[in-house]
């Protein structure tokens, strides 16, 4: 009878380890994340109705300032990761046809803006809430309160870049010089100064800078004459024949109507890889 009760507790306390071990090794097992918790979510593509706009007509210049520390913000805006104009297919065909007719004058365009994701909207708006932020002011917005910036209008919560068919654009005379680089920390010209004053930039003299922050921008603004409003008319012009609507807040600001997406605001990000295989 004693070896027996030996055996037993010796049972007991073995199946007393296993089932501590096996308690072990299910914690050891529920540390460890699973596969799909660590993989990271795949990155939102682009419809197939978007294009990388030179796909369709590698001759439009591309100044893509939002990847770049020269904005308004003052640093890369969330979501541009190449610098890369992205738009609906036909608003990239329209862009074409309007940059053939310019061509044939001795024009080109420069893109300074295409689709823009919505994660970079959200960007701006974090940066406006931010009044203690204003180290691009001097350029972009001098004579503009940065607390009026959502009351002004100038920023918002929604953009019309983000549905793929609106474009920030100028018009260069060819032979297109060179621009420089922007250099973070430079010294700042109001974006309203005459051009020989602002940051160099190879468009055509249209009165200010772009995204001047200020009633000057306004496309019509009366104070705008001689070769600057005719700077402005021949870009809205081009546009206009081929079904831009300009934003008369901003001399560079049009969008391709009738819109493929007129409702939807896109967040994938600015890449290639975005519209890849399209």
């Amino acid at each position: 009878m004693t070896g027996l009760k030996r055996l037993t507790g010796l049972g007991s306390a073995l199946r007393a380890l296993g089932a501590l071990a096996a308690a072990g090794l299910l914690a050891a097992t529920a540390a460890v994340p699973s596969a799909q918790a660590v993989t990271a979510s795949p990155e939102p593509k682009a419809p197939k109705e978007f294009v990388a706009l030179d796909r369709v007509d590698p001759t439009i210049l591309q100044e893509m300032r939002y990847t770049t520390e020269h904005n308004f913000v003052g640093e890369r805006i969330d979501g541009y990761r190449q610098p890369v104009c992205i738009l609906t297919r036909p608003a990239a065909e329209a862009l074409h046809r309007a940059q053939v007719g310019l061509l044939a004058r001795g024009y080109t365009l420069k893109v300074y803006d295409c689709y823009r994701p919505q994660r970079a909207v959200d960007h701006f708006v974090r940066w406006a809430k931010d009044l203690d932020d204003e180290r691009m002011k001097q350029e972009f917005y001098p004579l503009v309160d940065k607390s009026r910036l959502f009351a002004d209008g100038y920023i918002a919560e929604k953009s019309g870049h983000s549905r793929g068919s609106t474009v920030d654009v100028t018009v260069v005379r060819l032979p297109a010089a060179p621009t420089r680089p922007y250099v973070p920390g430079e010294p700042q010209v109001e974006c309203f100064r005459p051009q020989e004053e602002r940051f160099p930039d190879n468009s055509l003299d249209m009165g200010t800078g772009f995204d001047c922050f200020d009633t000057l921008s306004h496309t019509d603004d009366p104070r705008i004459q001689g070769a600057q409003r005719a700077n402005r008319d021949l870009l809205r012009g081009a546009l206009a024949e081929q079904g831009f609507v300009n934003l008369p807040e901003e001399w560079w600001h049009f969008t391709f109507k009738p819109e493929p997406f007129p409702a939807t605001f896109f967040d994938f990000p600015v890449a290639r890889r975005s519209v890849a295989g399209h």
